[in-house]
Order: C-alpha cells, then structure tokens, then sequence
C-alpha cells in the first residue's frame, strides 16, 4: 500500500467503499485489493430463490502510486456463488452497465473528491475504459 492510500487504513477503507452502497464483498478484500460486484439483472425469475442466476459485474480495485487501478468484468452469478465471465445477453446489458457506470461514479468521487487521488484502469483491463477515457 502506498503512503498516499495509507491516509486511510486497511480498515476505515473497507468501512468507506462499504458505505458506496452493497457492492463490497468484504470476505474478498485484503490491503492488496477491494473485491466489488453487483447482481444487476435476474437470469430466471420464476425459479426459487436459492436456483436463481443473475446478470452483473465484478470490480477489483488495487491500491497503486497515487492512488487506485481497477479491473472489471461482465458475466453470470451462478448458483454456487460464483462469477462467470460470459457476455451478457442484450435484453439485460443497458441494466448492468448502467449499475457499474453508477458504481464507478461513486467510487471515483470518494476516491478523487474524498481521498484527492487517482482512479485508473489497469493497463491490462480488456473491456472499456470508464469514466471521460471511455
């Protein structure tokens, strides 16, 4: 971690993306990286909620000089619990990309606004970039 991310510890970090809303999945973080997601869309709503599948993305942001790297990936929550990297079908995709531009926008201005540092994307992210660069 950076001195720069050390203004804020490991700790107070996690209690601060947690409260940008019920992305964080805490049990995936550590002070190497912050693991988010969103379940945007319902694969099959008629079946039981224990069998159900959902559309969405996943987010992991790394602390880096000056700031934040981030990575994301569309795809399929199954039901074991597990993401799925999968297009997503056209009847859902303005759903979930309109969750992950929400979260990006929340997360860029607790990171810029609050934190006065940088949000980037990872030199190695394959899908668009977010924000002004996309």
């Amino acid at each position: 971690m950076t001195d720069e991310t050390k203004t804020l510890s490991h700790g107070r970090l996690l209690t601060r993306f947690a409260q940008l809303g019920p992305y964080l999945r805490q049990n995936k973080c550590s002070e190497e990286g912050y693991f988010f997601d969103c379940l945007s869309a319902c694969v099959n709503a008629k079946k039981s909620p224990e069998c159900r599948e959902f559309w969405g993305w996943w987010m992991e942001i790394s602390p880096k000089e000056g700031g934040f790297e981030y990575a994301y990936t569309f795809g399929k929550f199954d039901t074991e619990g597990s993401w799925k990297a999968e297009n997503v079908p056209n009847k859902s995709s303005t759903e979930v990309k309109a969750s992950l531009d929400a979260f990006y926008s929340k997360i860029t201005e607790f990171v810029e606004g609050e934190l006065g540092l940088e949000i980037t994307a990872k030199p190695s992210l394959k899908e668009p970039k977010l924000g002004s660069a996309a």
